[in-house]
């Protein structure tokens, strides 16, 4: 994913919020403004490349000491940034890192 272009479109304010993320985001209690600090501010985890219809990539953010993962894809031509989903991650499916996948 390209960082310079996704920084770009936050600061613009160029954010799509998928319903799928709106929904969750009521029903887990995280604010908007935390799911931007966490891609703004937080590591690339995971990256989506092939994703459609634009690449997308896993963030880990830390907001008031939480982790927090968010799933966002970017469109690099307009630039404007699609809000996927968002939650706290489970030690069940992740290391106490919060970065790497527990394998089954």
């Amino acid at each position: 994913m390209n960082s310079s272009k996704l920084k770009s479109a936050l600061e613009a304010g160029s954010i799509e919020w998928e319903r799928h993320v709106l929904e969750r985001l009521v029903t887990r209690r995280i604010s908007q403004a935390a799911v931007i600090r966490a891609v703004r501010m937080g590591e690339l985890i995971e990256d989506y490349p092939d994703d459609h219809p634009y690449p997308s990539a896993l963030f880990l953010g830390w907001i008031e000491n939480k982790p927090l993962h968010v799933v966002a894809a970017l469109n690099e031509a307009e630039p404007k940034v699609f809000m996927i989903t968002a939650y706290e991650p489970d030690l069940e499916y992740f290391e106490p890192d919060f970065k790497t996948r527990r394998r089954k």
